[in-house]
Parts: C-alpha cells; sequence; structure tokens
C-alpha cells in the first residue's frame, strides 16, 4: 500500500513559484494497476517521483508499506560517471541482491552490449532506460513505477519489455504513465487523470483517457 496524506509539492525557483500538487489524498493498493493520463507539464513525472521516493513533498506525508521502484526511464537515478556495471553492482548491494546473478540479468536483457562497461554518461536516452528498466526487473519489487519507457529498443527488445511488465503486473502494483491509451490498457485496469494539481481516479482506462481527451478539447 502506498497512501498520499495531504501532500502537496511546490518547486521554488529563483523567484518564480510552481504548486505541481495541492493537497493530494489517495491509496494505491497492494496488486492495482494505474495507467495515468495528462498532459505535458501537468506532473506526471512528479507524481512518479513522489511515489518511488526520489523527491520528497513540500508538506503531507507518503506513507509506503511495500517495496518500490524508481521510476523506470528515470537516467538521473544513476551515477552518470559509473559504467552501467558498476551502477548495476552497487544497486544490487543497496538492495541485498546477488551482484554477479542481477549483472548477468541486466547484460541479457538490456542488451548493452559493451556499452554496459562504459559510463553511463555515454548513454543515448534509449540506452539509459533500458539500463534502468533491467535493472528494476532483476529484483523483485512488490510495485513497479513505468515511465514510457516500453518504446526503447528494437522489436525483440519491446516484446520482451511487454512480456516481462504483464508478468510483473500479475504478482505485484504496477503504476504507468503513457500518452498512449492502448499501451495503459494492455497494461492496466484502473485509471488515473493529473489535471489542475489534482488526481482524479477511475475504474478503468477507458474512462480516465475520456476525461483526459475532453479535457484537453476544452484548452484548445
Amino acid at each position: 500500500m502506498i497512501r498520499f496524506e495531504n501532500v502537496s509539492k511546490t518547486y521554488h525557483i529563483r523567484k518564480f513559484e510552481k504548486r505541481v500538487y495541492n493537497n493530494l489524498n489517495f491509496t494505491i493498493r497492494k496488486g492495482e494497476s494505474i495507467g495515468i493520463c495528462g498532459a505535458n507539464g501537468a506532473g506526471k513525472s512528479t507524481l512518479m517521483r513522489l511515489l518511488g521516493g526520489v523527491e520528497q513533498p513540500t508538506s503531507g506525508k507518503i506513507i509506503r508499506e511495500m517495496s518500490t521502484s524508481w521510476p523506470i526511464g528515470l537516467g538521473s537515478c544513476f551515477q552518470s560517471s559509473l559504467s552501467g556495471a558498476d551502477n548495476a553492482r552497487f544497486i544490487a548491494r543497496i538492495y541485498n541482491q546477488p551482484e554477479d546473478e542481477l549483472l548477468a540479468y541486466v547484460e541479457d536483457f538490456a542488451q548493452l552490449g559493451p556499452y554496459l562497461y562504459q559510463p553511463v554518461q555515454t548513454y543515448s536516452a534509449g540506452m539509459g532506460a533500458r539500463l534502468a528498466f533491467g535493472i528494476s526487473l532483476a529484483i523483485d519489487f512488490e510495485c513497479y513505477l513505468v515511465d514510457e519507457v516500453t518504446g526503447a529498443g528494437d522489436e525483440r527488445f519491446r516484446a520482451r519489455s511487454e512480456e516481462a511488465l504483464l508478468h510483473r503486473r500479475d504478482h505485484a502494483s504496477l503504476v504507468m504513465i503513457s500518452h498512449d491509451p492502448g499501451t495503459l490498457k494492455q497494461y492496466c485496469t484502473r485509471g488515473a487523470v493529473v489535471y489542475g494539481g489534482s488526481v482524479v481516479f477511475f475504474d478503468t482506462v477507458d474512462e480516465a483517457s475520456e476525461v483526459h481527451t475532453r479535457l484537453q478539447r476544452r484548452l484548445r
């Protein structure tokens, strides 16, 4: 279970203040799969960082009672001067996983070849996403956070990613961001819309997608 209690998030940049969320209250239960819709800049990635503990709320409290991945596709979760392999070993130590087994899984899954042993700062965005995806799937989290990463790589990699995600969804919670409603429907049973500093949940992805589409039409 992950519970938000009166959570607000505000960014202060010099004299500029941007409030992204205001008094969020919701619960994500173990086993749920939720697809999140929202326009660019609405706060979807901020929400994922809050869920994963990468960022802390400005006010309020986030209670986590299940192990949660970092947002897959977030390149800043790695030390860029280290190689992908060294990052994998470091994360294995943090999560008390066998280093050799985790590295072997990542090497096979991410398909980075010799780049796995090169500094992450030399990676393209897609390569960084594949590394993050591989390391996340090598660890048995109770909740996986996925941010528009299933399109990274060639057809074979995408097929393996889809299979792995569907397997994780059947055994853990899944929170996914995507601009493609079809992708969200493939993986998720519930939907949510990020809009105007709030997060509204729906029983189905179709409902969330329809509401999101109507909101975007109003802004045109």
